[in-house]
Formats: structure tokens, sequence, C-alpha cells
């Protein structure tokens, strides 16, 4: 029988990166910016945590080593190196006016080099026989559940075993939906995104809230990265082991239909449908678990086929998404 108790767990850690990383893409592009970059800035996240982890755990031993510096030293550098790139989307986007989906290409490019070749660094000063770094001390701090887990059976198991990132991105996703849809901030970012014409006609900073919006995006979606390595995958780092959780991450933004708090339940869906290969039977046949690892891609075409054809304004993408803004022709 199918196991659910052991199947959702694992869908849940295996959804949260594309929950962080799909908040973070659904903020920027509710500005305007189409950041196709999202994969290259998960990657310099993860990497960035990963270097700040390594040299804490190299320098800080036994007694020396503390908890809470083991979570601040990871964060701290992985939301500076996500920032890093989503300043320098911007510049070249919003300042520079290059093209969108050009600079995000090469962003992902430049993220996913720069992870390998410092990856890569790490794991020859580390002196590993194994072609990765192992981070198990700074791993098992993120990977902590809540005391009361193991005391509470199945539901302990399915609502309180997941490390204090996990319930940090449900809080970000449903707070980026209440700011988007409810304050008077999220209104203007939308206007930004709808028409920036119009928002800089009533009195709107569009490049500041590109900027602002891009960037904390690229924070958000960085702790995503971060996460993969230090909780998903026990602080084991390999070059080229995120896969195309980047891209599934921007495709979620369409499938939720640009709405962070449907990307909560979403991103789980996504997560079951990513390992489902692992839990249905398929024998040594591969080319069945390959059919199995094209249903998250398959569902996300199905989504945007209805919500074309219902042409509703409020399931589109917003108006002026990877068009750059032009002041001088309003």
């Amino acid at each position: 029988m199918f196991d659910f108790i052991s199947f959702i767990p694992r869908a849940i850690v295996q959804g949260i990166p594309l929950l962080l990383g799909s908040t973070g893409e659904t903020l920027t592009e509710k500005s305007g910016n189409l950041n196709l970059g999202i994969p290259g800035v998960m990657y310099v996240g993860a990497i960035s945590g990963v270097i700040g982890s390594f040299f804490y755990e190299q320098s800080h031993t036994g007694d020396a080593f503390s908890s809470a510096a083991a979570i601040l030293i990871p964060l701290g550098c992985c939301l500076l190196g996500s920032l890093l790139m989503g300043l320098l989307y911007c510049f070249l986007t919003v300042t520079l006016r290059a093209n969108q989906n050009v600079t995000g290409l090469a962003l992902t490019t430049f993220g996913v080099g720069f992870g390998n070749f410092f990856g890569g660094s790490l794991i020859k000063l580390s002196g590993s026989s194994l072609p990765s770094v192992i981070l198990t001390a700074t791993s098992n701090v993120f990977r902590r559940s809540l005391p009361a887990a193991e005391k509470l059976g199945w539901f302990g198991k399915l609502f309180l075993s997941y490390g204090f990132l996990a319930y940090i991105a449900v809080i970000i996703a449903l707070t980026a939906a209440y700011i988007l849809s409810r304050t008077r901030t999220g209104l203007h970012l939308r206007a930004v995104g709808e028409s920036p014409n119009t928002a800089d006609a009533a009195g709107i900073d569009v490049a500041r809230y590109k900027y602002a919006a891009t960037c904390l995006g690229s924070m958000i979606a960085g702790l995503g990265g971060l996460y993969y390595v230090m909780d998903y995958a026990s602080g084991v780092w390999t070059n080229d082991a995120f896969g195309d959780r980047g891209w599934l991450a921007i495709a979620l933004v369409i499938f939720t239909i640009w709405r962070p708090n449907v990307g909560v339940l979403a991103s789980f869906l996504f997560g079951g449908l990513y390992i489902l290969h692992m839990y249905i039977p398929s024998g040594m046949n591969l080319a069945v678990k390959e059919i199995y690892k094209m249903a998250p891609y398959v569902v996300t075409i199905i989504v945007l086929i209805i919500t074309s054809m219902r042409n509703k304004r409020e399931n589109q993408p917003p108006a002026s998404l990877g068009l750059a803004f032009f002041r001088e022709e309003r």
C-alpha cells in the first residue's frame, strides 16, 4: 500500500525550496521584472551559506561550536550573496534597461558556475576523498525538529518534524500574500507591475519598487538554496546537485497564478510529484520513471492552458512583465 505517512513529510521537505524560490519570484514578477536567474540566485545563496558554515565549522569545534552562530552565519552569508545577485540583475535591467530574458539566463549560468567554482575549492580545502563538502554539525542545527514531534505519532511526523526554515518559508509566503493583496505597499507594487507609466504619473517611484521587490525576492529565493543543502541534503554540498529545482520554482509561479498563499500547498504538491517515481512501483523500467518525473511540468502546462481559456484578468501575469520602463516615454 502507498505509505502516506512517509510520503507526505518527504514531499513537504522537497517542496520547501520550491516554495521559497516561487515566493521570491512572485514578488519579483509583481514589480514587472521577469527574473529567469532564480536558479542561479538559489545556487549562489546556497554556496554562500556553505562557505560561511564551512569556515565556522573549521574554526570552532567541540565546546566552541555555537548553535546560534551556526544558524546566523550561514543565513547572513546566504542573504548577502543572493542580495548581490538581485542588485546585479536590477542594475542591468532597471538602470541599464538590458533585456530581462537574456540577463536572467546569464545570471543562471553565472550563479551555477560561481557555485561550482567555490564548491570545488571548498572540497579541495577540506581534503575530502569524496567530491562533496559535508557540514554535519551545521546541518544538525538546521534540521532540528520540535521537541514534541516524536511523542505525537503520525501528527508529529506530519506537522512538527521539520527544521525551522520550513516554517519560516510558510510564514514568508503567507506574509507576502497579505502584503500584496491587503496593504498600500502591495497596491503600489502591483501598479508598478501592471502599468509603470501610470504608477509613475501617480507619484510612485517605479525604480525603487522594482529594486526593492527584486532584491527581496532574490533573498527569499536564496534561502531556498540554503534549505536544500542544510536540511534536505543533510549538509552535503555537491556540485550540480540542484537539478532543475530552480526552474520548477519558476514554473510554480505560473501554477499558482502569481499568488504566494496558493504556493504553500502547490509547492508541497510539486514536491510530491517530484518524488512520486520513488513511491510508485515501476520495476526496472527507467522509461516509466522518467514519465513520472515529467508530472510537475505536465501539470503546469495543463494549469496554464486552463487559466488561459478562462481569460480572467486576475489569472494573467502583470501586464508589463519583462518590459523595460522608459520614463521619458510617459
